[in-house]
């Protein structure tokens, strides 16, 4: 079967988390994603580290089966080659610094009055408008501002969560309100414009926090690993000395446990996965259970590979119609 959004293309003027983890769901899901990079190193998620066989473990977790396009948008010839591209575009999604859009003509409203069956995405800090909208935002100080930290550690000490939650949850509502767009747009025929931002994807999702503190008189406690209003669920000790972590949260999953135990046949049992040798064997079967994280029926998703810096660059000027002569001299004058 084809891939879901086969035929639909994304121009992805992104970098670091956010934006890049929603791209890189439609990617997935058979998306052709053209990403934007400045020709002077890139998306500096690029720089973050070396881990993965000298790559940076970010870059190639959120780019995976994306196209980079190395484009000076400052220059006035890169302009030319970015409004072929958004003439082309489905869908346009961009993470830019305050006010960027607007020096660079992607502004939201400018592109859905000239392109009316696009779908534009602005992923930001603190959204389009309103006091906040002009400053920039940073994983660390969303995760303290909407509360997350306070509930978050011990009773001695507030923790950030140990991944960037805050992004991951606004790259997952970008992904989710870019798909709604693009199922509307079959019926009705017109785009739209989807506005995320950090703190209100991380304010949802304080959601619990907020009722518990609204109707029960005081925020929920910090409480480690342990759960403020479900129990038993967290660490506890073993006769070993050891510590087993239980997640128990109704009724019947409380007998199944005291009955059972852990047990899980289904994979126990499956000689792909019997010892750890043969599951690094098996290791795509393995993932395949795993990640991504959505299954769809008679659906494989698309795992292309995480692209180097400028690498489509010259195969999608010459689709555009740029020839070699001109797409050298660009190199030469740090266009591209």
């Amino acid at each position: 079967m084809p891939s879901p959004l086969d035929g639909i293309t994304v121009v992805a003027i992104e970098q670091a988390v956010a934006a890049p983890f929603a791209t890189r769901q439609l990617a997935d899901l058979g998306a052709r994603v053209i990403k934007i990079e400045r020709p002077d190193g890139g998306d500096f998620a690029r720089a973050y580290d070396t881990t993965v066989h000298g790559l940076s473990s970010y870059f190639v977790w959120l780019n995976r089966s994306k196209e980079s396009l190395t484009l000076n948008l400052k220059h006035p010839d890169a302009q030319r080659v970015l409004e072929l591209l958004l003439a082309r575009a489905d869908v346009v999604v961009q993470n830019l610094a305050p006010g960027a859009a607007d020096r660079l003509g992607t502004a939201p409203a400018r592109l859905r009055a000239r392109y009316p069956r696009q779908v534009v995405c602005t992923v930001s800090g603190y959204g389009t408008s309103g006091p906040y909208a002009r400053r920039k935002a940073y994983d660390l100080l969303i995760q303290g501002e909407v509360g997350l930290m306070s509930i978050t550690g011990t009773e001695d000490a507030p923790s950030k969560v140990g991944i960037s939650v805050a992004d991951i949850a606004a790259g997952m509502y970008a992904y989710s309100g870019i798909l709604t767009a693009l199922l509307a747009r079959t019926t009705s025929g017109e785009g739209a414009l989807v506005d995320v931002s950090l703190f209100d994807a991380m304010a949802e999702w304080m959601g619990f926090a907020a009722y518990y503190t609204a109707h029960g008189g005081t925020a929920p406690p910090r409480s480690g690993a342990h759960h403020a209003a479900i129990a038993p669920y967290g660490p506890f000790p073993g006769s070993d000395g050891g510590h087993v972590f239980l997640a128990v949260q109704n009724a019947r999953e409380w007998t199944r446990f005291c009955v059972d135990v852990l047990r899980r046949p289904d994979l126990e049992d499956d000689e792909r996965f019997r010892t750890n040798p043969l599951r690094v064997e098996h290791l795509t079967a393995l993932h395949a259970a795993i990640d991504p994280p959505v299954v769809m029926e008679g659906i494989e998703p698309v795992m292309g590979a995480v692209p180097a810096l400028g690498e489509h660059t010259e195969t999608i000027l010459q689709e555009l119609g740029f020839d070699r002569a001109a797409i050298a001299g660009w190199r030469r004058e740090g266009v591209i």
